[in-house]
C-alpha cells in the first residue's frame, strides 16, 4: 500500500510537471508570436515611411515677395508670393511670417482641381476661379510648415503654411494673415516637386544675398515637357 502510494504521488507529480511544461511551452509560443508579429508591425511601417526630402530648398525672400526652388543647391525656379500684411514673428494669434530655418511637414491636396478651396485642410467642394471678387480663401495646395528653431517654434502650431490664393493680384505684396502664398499653377509644380522633410528658409533680404544665382532673374516659364526653368 505505501509502495503504490508512492507510485501514485510520483505519477501526479510528473502529470503537474508535464502540465506545467505544456503550459510555459505555450505560453513561449504565444510570447514569440506576438514578438514575431510586432516586429512584422515594425517592418511594415517602416516601409511604408516617407524618406525625407534632403534634395530640394525653398527659400523665400520677404524683402522681395519671391520664393527660389533649389535642386541640390542648384537654382531652378523663381515664383511671386505674398506673405504677411502684419509683418515678421511667430509669437501665437501674431498673424506674423516666421523667419529662419522651417521644413515642409506635410503636404495636403493630392490631385485637387486648380482652384479647390480648403477649410481646415479639408476640401469644401468648392472651386473658386482666380481673382474671384471679395473672395480669399486656401485653395489649390497646402504644404504646412514646422518650424526648426526657436525663432519659428510655433509656424505648426499657428497652421504657417504655402499655399494656393485665388488672389493672383497681390502676389508680390504682403497681403496674407502669415502664410506664404503662390499662384495656384505656381503651388502646383511646387508641391509636386518637393517632399516631406525638404528646408525652406525664409528671409528678411533680397534672394541674391541668399541664392547668388538669382541676381536678375524674376519669373519662370513652363517647358514643353512639364520642367521648369528660370529666365
Amino acid at each position: 500500500m505505501r509502495g503504490s502510494a508512492n507510485t501514485g504521488g510520483r505519477r501526479a507529480a510528473c502529470l503537474e510537471l508535464v502540465e506545467w511544461s505544456t503550459l510555459m511551452l505555450g505560453r513561449r509560443q504565444r510570447v514569440s508570436l506576438q514578438f514575431a508579429a510586432l516586429a512584422l508591425i515594425f517592418f511594415l511601417l517602416a516601409s511604408c515611411t516617407t524618406p525625407k526630402d534632403v534634395q530640394h530648398h525653398v527659400i523665400i525672400s520677404v524683402k522681395e515677395q519671391k520664393l527660389a526652388l533649389l535642386d541640390r543647391e542648384k537654382l531652378v525656379a523663381i515664383y511671386p508670393v505674398s506673405t504677411s500684411k502684419y509683418g515678421l514673428g511667430d509669437w501665437p494669434s501674431s498673424r506674423c511670417t516666421p523667419l529662419g530655418e522651417l521644413e515642409i511637414a506635410k503636404k495636403i491636396g493630392d490631385n485637387a482641381p486648380l482652384g479647390t478651396v480648403f477649410k481646415d485642410r479639408r476640401r469644401t467642394g468648392e472651386i473658386v476661379l482666380p481673382n474671384a471678387p471679395g473672395r480669399d480663401p486656401i485653395v489649390t495646395r497646402i504644404l504646412w510648415l514646422r518650424g526648426r528653431e526657436a525663432q519659428n517654434a510655433n509656424a505648426f502650431g499657428r497652421y504657417i503654411y504655402i499655399h494656393g490664393t485665388p488672389e493672383d493680384r497681390n502676389l508680390g505684396l504682403p497681403v496674407s494673415y502669415g502664410c506664404v502664398r503662390m499662384k495656384s499653377e505656381d503651388v502646383i509644380k511646387l508641391y509636386d516637386i518637393v517632399g516631406t522633410g525638404a528646408q525652406v528658409t525664409i528671409v528678411d533680404a533680397p534672394l541674391a544675398t541668399v541664392v547668388p544665382a538669382a541676381a536678375g532673374e524674376t519669373q519662370i516659364v513652363s517647358t514643353g515637357n512639364g520642367g521648369i526653368i528660370v529666365r
